[in-house]
């Protein structure tokens, strides 16, 4: 009985370390130079080296492609690697470039083989598509976007191409704003998809009462709500984060103080506990977006700006997996925002935004009252010509627009001005596995579920390592 119980406890040691924590990663820089191997193997060590943490050992991307080819894996896929990094995937889906990415995919598995492949926890098919592609989206000129039959045809492609490789056990997601997922006329996303990736930004709520001390309660509601409509599928957080500097958002404050708060309110109980991936390690090298969400100025380093511990934080007495399966909770909060162009912000750069009207960084942002939406933070091609210059890694030469996301109510900004760090590049947003759903790469009380997943190398070294010295121990008796 003794052995019993201490083989459980073993197991239930190391399924509770099978959640992922990283950041996430565009393709180029703030100026929108592309990110060379080097580039992201710094990242990856500092987001590992952190001061105050355990380590951040996984990297979301939004792009297949290597900035400056036309269909080259990113070379973030060398650079994880070299760091033991583990990464969620992303194909950009809107825009024309799909070919593209999946030849790039296709390439990586070739490639790298197996050393990549157990590196891979997920892959996600497009991000915040269905938003761009929706009404609302359409009326304020969001960008381009993909409905859900084409997303849905490209997903059915993924899972073609990585049946019979080494990837053939990863599960494939999409990511989007929680407006979309609760979209009826979406549902054969959901259908379709093994986990739904979840992006929120209670900073972005402009029209509701989104001081830093409503923020925790905006997440979880627009969680919440995400999970009831999600099958009982996963939701992965795929990104948040509250600024360290930048505008104001009606009660919503840019600071490091601020962005301690969030992160010890949100972060904490996730982090371990559910699939995260942060917006965002850095993203004011060389130039500082409005606003700016990087845990590291513009200097790498592993100091942060503001305390990454979580020792102010209380952690919820049942694990954000387990929750995350029972989807009946009402939910509201908006989801500001997320990604475009191959790099990890609406520009193929991690975070850049590119002006409207003459490619570049745009500085600040004076936003305007439009009925219904609330700004986010990336800017997106608005042609399959710029589409192709994100994709690249150059700045687009037409024109881009901002991002933004429904609210329940009240009006929404459009910036006239104004960069950010958004979401980047191409492809989708992934994030963290919080359910209980068999493709589960995140926490599970079924170490087989875990094993089946792209997550298995580490999950299953964590299995064996606990139960050795569960043995080890028994022997002593």
């Amino acid at each position: 009985m003794q052995l019993t119980h201490l083989l459980a406890f073993a197991l239930s040691l190391a399924t509770s370390e099978a959640a992922h924590k990283g950041f996430n990663y565009g393709a180029a820089k703030s100026d929108g130079s592309v990110k060379s191997q080097s580039d992201f193997k710094s990242e990856f060590a500092a987001a590992k080296g952190l001061v105050g943490t355990s380590g951040f050992t996984s990297a979301r991307l939004y792009t297949m492609i290597q900035g400056g080819t036309t269909n080259s894996p990113i070379s973030a896929i060398p650079a994880a690697i070299a760091e033991n990094t583990s990464l969620l995937l992303g194909l950009w889906a809107s825009g024309g470039g799909m070919d593209n990415e999946l030849a790039a995919l296709k390439s990586a598995i070739s490639q790298y083989g197996d050393s990549f492949a157990k590196l891979v926890v997920g892959i996600s098919v497009g991000s915040e598509d269905l938003y761009r592609a929706s009404s609302e989206g359409e009326q304020v000129n969001a960008g381009i976007g993909v409905g859900p039959d084409a997303l849905v045809s490209y997903i059915k492609e993924v899972r073609s191409i990585i049946s019979g490789t080494a990837l053939s056990s990863a599960p494939i997601g999409h990511v989007d704003t929680w407006t979309a997922w609760t979209n009826g006329s979406n549902s054969a996303v959901i259908e379709a998809v093994d986990w739904l990736g979840f992006d929120g930004y209670p900073y972005f709520e402009s029209t509701m009462s989104n001081s830093i001390s409503s923020a925790k309660s905006l997440f979880d509601s627009a969680v919440a709500k995400t999970k009831a409509v999600a099958n009982g599928k996963e939701v992965w957080i795929t990104e948040t984060g509250w600024p360290v500097s930048g505008s104001t958002q009606n009660l919503a404050v840019a600071s490091p103080a601020n962005a301690k708060s969030y992160w010890d309110e949100v972060g904490c109980p996730l982090f371990d506990e559910t699939n995260t991936w942060w917006y965002i390690l850095q993203d004011a090298s060389p130039t500082t977006p409005n606003p700016s969400f990087g845990v590291v100025g513009s200097t790498l380093s592993t100091t942060p700006l503001f305390d990454l511990s979580c020792s102010n934080s209380t952690r919820p007495s049942t694990s954000a997996s387990s929750s995350a399966s029972s989807a009946a909770t009402a939910s509201r909060s908006a989801v500001p925002s997320d990604s475009v162009a191959p790099s990890g912000s609406a520009v193929p750069s991690g975070s850049a935004a590119v002006n409207p009207s003459s490619s570049g960084i745009i500085a600040s942002a004076t936003p305007s009252t439009t009925p219904g939406f609330t700004v986010g933070k990336g800017f997106y091609p608005s042609s399959n010509s710029s589409a192709a210059a994100y994709y690249s890694g150059a700045s687009a030469s037409g024109s881009a627009y901002p991002k933004f996301h429904k609210t329940s109510s009240g009006s929404s900004s459009t910036p006239t001005g104004s960069g950010t760090s958004g979401d980047s590049s191409s492809a989708g947003s992934g994030s963290s596995s919080s359910g209980s759903s068999s493709t589960n790469s995140g926490s599970s009380s079924d170490p087989s579920s875990i094993l089946a997943t792209g997550g298995a190398s580490s999950v299953s070294s964590s299995i064996f390592g606990a139960l050795v010295a569960v043995f080890a121990f028994v022997a002593t008796l």
